[in-house]
């Protein structure tokens, strides 16, 4: 089975411009991301996608498959497709599961794509996934920048929001508190085929692009993880980041991403 990874990434986003480049430990962060991604042993090969030359000379200086891309996207989505294509019209060989990593999750580990990418190699009606976390303090359950989710009995998902979900408002002293970790397989069909799909009122209302497969009445299928990572939303995210992966055992094996 043909397994890729893509990393979409781009300089200007709103929340943080310039973020991918943003070193850590002398790393560039979209560097990090693929470097790990890059260590699961599923995938025959990890791209980034970008319409940025910058990225794309840092990824040729790192060794790093790199796809140029419209620089038009305002969704992962969107480009991780048009990279996918470009993908399968360089190569000649069609792909069967494309892994969406988005490129601000630097503390990614390759069990998590491996766990992320299981179900579907066990369950063919599986047509996409993510990974989930439980968040240990309420400061995270309340950022808006996390996205949580909460789940039925199968661990689908039955609802993707920014807002703390489910409700404490009640008196509940505990709730389940999780969140998306942005690590997404989409069986290559089902990708272009949710780009083709309506953008729903759900989806825009609380800027997450799963609830767009939720309102069409389909599933998310949610994997537990039980690596502690954080996105970088922000340069205090970024500063965070920094100080937990201080002594990385996986940074030693991608010193050649180092830019000094």
């Amino acid at each position: 089975m043909n397994i890729i990874a893509i990393i979409p990434a781009r300089m200007g986003s709103s929340r943080y411009p310039g973020k991918p480049l943003a070193l850590i430990h002398n790393v560039p962060m979209v560097g990090h991301v693929a470097f790990r991604t890059a260590m699961s042993d599923l995938l025959s090969q990890t791209y980034v996608a970008t319409c940025d030359e910058i990225i794309q000379k840092y990824c040729q200086d790192a060794g790093l498959a790199c796809i140029m891309t419209s620089d038009q996207h305002v969704r992962c989505s969107t480009r991780t497709a048009e990279a996918l294509l470009t993908i399968e019209k360089n190569t000649g060989k069609r792909v069967d599961i494309v892994v969406m990593v988005q490129g601000d999750e630097p503390m990614v580990q390759p069990e998590m794509i491996n766990c992320a990418v299981k179900p579907m190699l066990d369950d063919p009606s599986i047509n996409v996934v993510n990974l989930m976390a439980e968040m240990e303090t309420l400061e995270e359950f309340e950022d808006p920048n996390e996205v949580k989710v909460v789940v039925d009995r199968n661990n689908d998902a039955l609802y993707f929001s920014r807002e703390p979900i489910p409700s404490r408002k009640k008196g509940a002293d505990k709730v389940p508190m999780r969140k998306q970790v942005c690590i997404i397989p989409f069986r290559r069909d089902y990708l272009l085929r949710f780009n083709e799909m309506e953008e729903s009122p759900l989806e825009i209302y609380e800027s997450v692009d799963m609830m767009r497969i939720l309102e069409h009445g389909e599933k998310v299928r949610m994997v537990p993880t039980n690596f502690r990572t954080w996105s970088v939303d922000t340069p205090e995210d970024l500063a965070r980041v920094s100080r937990l992966m201080t002594g990385d055992p996986l940074m030693q094996r991608y010193g050649g991403g180092v830019r000094e």
